[in-house]
């Protein structure tokens, strides 16, 4: 067998996450109080949103620690570096969940004679949301660039900020205009918005905890890489999954053409590792060697 490992991921901050745990508490507590004295939906919404970003703020942070602190042993041979792809799903999953439920209760509110709403409170509580919610996007951006969990957090704040936006623009016309069917409407906005934004992070999170190969990779490409290597005949019973957002593995069977020594099979399957590191930033890889072995040649084996 040959492996290779390749490990060079940014240091995610702690820190930032539960500041923004602690900020997030305080504005949910404020717009649920808010919603409720003043009638604004659209409030209730965006406080029960700001919950769910607490919720997701949370698991992100504890799968953070377990992802930095807990190192592999040999009942929990990875670790748990796939604790924060779990925290990605959860939280897109949560947020979905939410907007559906939303969204059907501005239903059930158009087909009601709308009330009345004080609209001074929630154009404030709508501004504070924008301050609490905007700085907690500044935190979190850049790790959010490299990390599908932080992703997930971050993306959780930042339609939290736009909809405080919404919330904010619909108090406005509330009480210049009187016009308190907006405050459903926008809510029914924000519901669609929410699917849209978490969806992508949904699919992605459930294809790494599926195993199936990274989209940037296509295995026939890969294997005509490991083919331009003359002593490789074959490659076949291909494996290519991500464990996290950053590791990449491939398992496969290699053929040779002659009964090369042990050394030489190390030595050609380093040039291999190089190149799929470099091509296909697989940071590990694990091959089989084979001469004349009377098995199935397939790329893909059909179990």
């Amino acid at each position: 067998m040959s492996h290779n490992h390749s490990h060079n991921h940014p240091t995610l901050s702690g820190k930032n996450l539960l500041l923004s745990i602690i900020l997030n508490t305080v504005i949910t507590v404020a717009q649920l109080i808010g919603g409720i004295i003043s009638g604004s939906l659209a409030l209730i919404s965006d406080a029960v949103h700001n919950f769910s970003d607490v919720i997701s703020l949370i698991i992100s942070y504890i799968a953070n620690l377990l992802t930095r602190k807990k190192k592999q042993t040999k009942q929990y041979t990875f670790g748990y570096k796939r604790a924060e792809i779990i925290a990605a799903f959860i939280n897109a999953a949560s947020l979905i969940f939410i907007a559906v439920y939303l969204g059907f209760e501005a239903i059930q509110r158009l087909l009601e004679v709308q009330p009345e709403i004080k609209s001074d409170l929630v154009i404030w509580l709508a501004i504070l949301g924008i301050a609490v919610n905007g700085f907690s996007v500044l935190l979190l951006k850049n790790d959010a660039k490299n990390n599908l969990n932080m992703k997930a957090a971050y993306l959780h704040l930042l339609t939290d900020m736009l909809t405080s936006f919404a919330v904010l623009f619909g108090g406005l016309l509330m009480k210049f205009y009187q016009i308190y069917w907006i405050d459903t409407l926008l809510t029914l906005i924000i519901s669609a918005y929410l699917i849209y934004m978490s969806w992508s992070i949904l699919i992605a999170s459930i294809k790494i905890l599926m195993l199936f190969a990274p989209k940037h990779i296509i295995i026939d490409e890969v294997a005509v890489e490991v083919l331009t290597f003359k002593s490789v005949k074959n490659i076949h019973h291909v494996h290519i999954w991500q464990l996290n957002d950053h590791d990449c593995h491939i398992e496969a069977h290699l053929e040779f053409k002659d009964d090369i020594k042990l050394s030489e099979f190390d030595n050609i399957c380093e040039q291999i590792e190089e190149s799929l590191l470099e091509k296909f930033h697989i940071t590990h890889c694990n091959f089989q060697p084979e001469f004349k072995r009377d098995d199935l040649k397939d790329l893909i084996k059909q179990d």
